[in-house]
């Protein structure tokens, strides 16, 4: 079995999450995704998020795909850091090949993860293109550091077979939606 995990706060979850998670699927011949619904995330301010049994039930009406899972697994688990949850599930699921999926732009700010090399050698990683993203985020700290293992794109389709740490940058999805962006647009003004 071929899993990828795609972990995010998903508020609010959007059609870029959704088309990130298909071309996973057919680039990487995945047998499934799975939505990793975090409670918040370290690296952000957390304070306006809509609580998680919401941004959950949302991510499920979005996703509405035989093949995409959404979990809240972290808050059952209780994890806050991405390694760990990660360290959980390949504990768990011995025989399951497991592959971390991110969008371009957490490459850029991926060194700043707790134990972000940890992370790379539990796991292969597919990094999805985003618009704006492709032109730096292969110029990151962390991309650098990995830069050996990057693999050509050709060969994703065996990413998941591959021992880590091994990645792969995957072209084709150039959506501007932003989570980020639509929490702004809903998020009051402060009062100074």
């Amino acid at each position: 079995m071929r899993i990828g995990l795609f972990g995010g706060t998903f508020d609010p979850p959007h059609a870029a999450h959704l088309a990130a998670s298909l071309l996973a699927l057919k680039r990487l011949q995945l047998d499934r995704i799975w939505w990793l619904v975090t409670p918040g995330n370290p690296l952000k301010d957390t304070r306006h998020l809509q609580p998680l049994d919401r941004r959950i039930a949302a991510a499920r009406k979005l996703a509405n795909h035989r093949r995409i899972d959404v979990s809240g697994l972290e808050a059952v688990i209780q994890t806050r850091y991405t390694y760990d949850t990660l360290s959980y599930l390949v504990r768990r699921c011995p025989g399951v090949r497991f592959v971390w999926v991110m969008g371009a732009d957490n490459l850029r700010s991926f060194y700043r993860w707790q134990n972000w090399r940890g992370i790379a050698n539990l796991m292969p990683m597919a990094v999805i293109d985003r618009m704006g993203s492709s032109l730096y985020a292969t110029g990151g700290r962390a991309s650098l550091a990995l830069g050996r293992f990057r693999l050509p794109e050709h060969t994703a389709t065996a990413l998941a077979l591959r021992k880590p740490p091994a990645w792969v940058y995957l072209h084709g999805l150039k959506s501007p939606l932003s989570s980020t962006a639509l929490r702004a647009q809903r998020t009051p003004p402060r009062r100074g």
